[in-house]
């Protein structure tokens, strides 16, 4: 079931959410300063290419620079990739089909703007005790 609602996703979506995460990711590694947060659109590229059995956990090593790059990254590059899963989600709730795409569209708009402090996971790898931020 995992396998169809990525490929779903994916032609619908993902794809292009993943095309503004790379030229992010691109543009963010021209100088050398931003290549964290180059690193970091790419992660998110492969996260919203494929979200579906993945979570999002906050990672215990992260501290207050995670918290700056936050701020950072939100206001040159999350705002506007967020815009970008809004608008994907209007497109995607126009068909009865397309509104659970649409949710899981909504759904990556936290991580979309706060990255840093953060890990992509799969599902199957989260122990019990593992509270995730964000699971599709």
């Amino acid at each position: 079931m995992r396998t169809l609602l990525n490929l779903i996703w994916f032609l619908l979506a993902g794809i292009w959410l993943a095309i503004g995460y790379t030229i992010a990711g691109i543009i963010a590694c021209v100088f050398v300063i931003t290549i964290p947060f180059g690193v970091a659109a790419f992660r998110m590229a492969s996260y919203v290419a494929w979200p579906f059995g993945k979570a999002v956990v906050r990672r215990p090593s992260a501290g207050v620079g995670s918290g700056i790059m936050n701020l950072i990254w939100f206001v040159f590059c999350g705002w506007w990739l967020a815009l970008g899963h809004v608008i994907a989600a209007i497109a995607q709730a126009v068909t009865i089909v397309g509104i659970v795409n649409a949710i899981v569209s909504l759904k990556m708009i936290p991580v979309t703007c706060s990255p840093f402090g953060k890990q992509i996971v799969d599902r199957s790898n989260l122990a019990p005790w593992d509270r995730p931020l964000h699971s599709i």
